[in-house]
């Protein structure tokens, strides 16, 4: 039986990718696109939402009847203008609320697109935030939640990020001589593996670490 699916963070750099990968799939009818900005991704299996996150009812509506949710959001420094708390709404207080909506509508499986060395006990503001949030969507017991901890992300950004640019001038170089779980890893290989990794049937909370999402199928 064909499947509807939702995706939140489509015009993030994994999200676009996952779209694709996602369109590919015969075993896909719908794919609901929820945003907070228009997207001009068009096909026919694809429903667009552009909603308030913040409002709940709004998010029910979008995944009702979904067998999965995919949530790749996630902000930069940059984007919020360095300030702590407009990240941690937008990184922790969005998807934790997604997953809650999830739970409430007995939704089968929740994924999450986490980062490497993330750490609820970290001294670093951005890997602490995103242990947080891996802890805190695993304490609420859905029936499967599955998190993703990629590594560098390569490819092509909307937005210009310096540092982030010189690190993929950089770390291929030295790519080899990096452990799996600190190698820079293509977007458009970790939105396939979002998709393989929801198809596994896993029950329970499940994490994938970089190394993991670079193993071959």
């Amino acid at each position: 039986m064909k499947k509807q699916v939702t995706v939140f963070g489509a015009t993030g750099l994994i999200g676009a990718f996952l779209i694709d990968e996602l369109i590919k799939d015969d075993s896909i009818s719908q794919i609901n696109l929820v945003t907070r900005k228009d997207i001009s991704k068009q096909h026919e299996k694809i429903a667009l939402y552009s909603i308030d996150f913040l409002d709940t009812k709004e998010i029910e509506n979008c995944i009702r009847n979904s067998t999965v949710v995919f949530s790749a959001i996630g902000t930069t420094q940059a984007n919020v203008g360095g300030d702590k708390e407009a990240y941690r709404a937008i990184d922790y207080d969005i998807n934790l609320r997604l997953a809650k909506c999830c739970l409430g509508l007995k939704i089968p499986q929740f994924l999450l697109i986490s980062s490497g060395g993330a750490d609820a006990l970290s001294s670093s503001f951005y890997l602490r935030l995103k242990g947080e949030i891996e802890r805190d969507i695993f304490e609420l017991k859905l029936p499967s939640a599955l998190i993703l901890r990629p590594s560098l992300l390569l490819g092509k950004r909307k937005e210009f990020r310096f540092g982030e640019r010189i690190m993929k001038i950089l770390m291929p170089l030295f790519s080899f001589l990096l452990p799996a779980n600190y190698k820079p890893i293509k977007a458009e290989r970790v939105a396939q593996k979002m998709n393989t990794f929801s198809k596994l049937g896993l029950i329970g909370n499940h994490v994938f670490s970089n190394g993991d999402l670079l193993k071959e199928d």
